[in-house]
């Protein structure tokens, strides 16, 4: 059975259909993007394959479980245990530092463990940094605090939902390449985005318009391809400075 598989997965909201029979499969490994205006679906879909939302019909199956059927609290510990999540805005808390908020994701799946959690922060290059609080870190920075946080508990999905939407080129670049590394270990990674040449960098990019699958493209460069034009730009600014 595949890692991820919607069968006619519908959302409705009162009388806004937000989703309208998705189905979708994703391999062990695969990196795909979603894609689609404002009003596509995209949340909606990201919300319910990251467990925090139920569909109204259909079915969501990760890693041989049925997540339709499940109760609140089994679809907390699918959601925990089997999924990654990493934010636009970030979420973390403010008052701890890098290493605590890893540590935080630890708390609610089995005992945090201050050398796992700096050993995820130098996995991101991040481990000078693990005593400093959120404020004291770049928007990169905290991005990548956030993609260690959400590796700590080795998940099955790495579920990035427009990871790249608050930083500028330069960190975008940065956040990127990391993603492109992971991938290329055999991490699973679904990211929502808005921007083009960062979806292009999957393998796969699905769009969506009006809750429904519009097109499904199976990109030729994928996650090993190079860098989108204005990645590549930015990066050779940077190493010319």
């Amino acid at each position: 059975m595949s890692l991820l598989e919607l069968k006619g997965v519908s959302k409705v909201y009162g009388n806004v259909h937000a989703l309208q029979a998705v189905d979708l499969v994703v391999e062990a490994g695969e990196w795909v993007s979603i894609m689609g205006p404002s009003g596509s679906g995209k949340t909606t879909l990201m919300n319910i394959i990251g467990c925090m939302d139920k569909p109204t019909s259909g079915s969501v199956w990760i890693d041989g479980v049925d997540t339709a059927r499940l109760s609140p609290r089994e679809l907390t510990e699918v959601r925990r245990d089997k999924v990654g999540l990493v934010f636009q805005q970030f979420h973390l808390i403010p008052h701890l530092t890098a290493q605590e908020n890893v540590m935080v994701a630890q708390y609610y799946h089995s005992m945090p463990d201050e050398r796992e959690a700096l050993e995820a922060l130098k996995r991101v290059g991040l481990a000078e940094r693990a005593r400093h609080l959120p404020s004291q870190l770049s928007g990169g920075e905290q991005q990548r605090v956030c993609i260690a946080r959400a590796l700590i508990n080795y998940p099955a999905i790495i579920l990035a939902d427009e990871p790249t939407g608050n930083l500028d080129e330069a960190n975008e670049r940065m956040v990127m390449d990391l993603f492109r590394e992971l991938h290329r270990e055999g991490h699973t990674i679904i990211m929502v985005t808005h921007d083009p040449e960062v979806g292009e960098m999957a393998e796969r990019r699905v769009t969506l318009e009006h809750g429904r699958i519009r097109r499904i493209d199976r990109l030729r460069t994928g996650a090993a391809g190079p860098f989108p034009t204005r990645l590549a730009s930015d990066a050779a600014r940077q190493c010319n400075r």
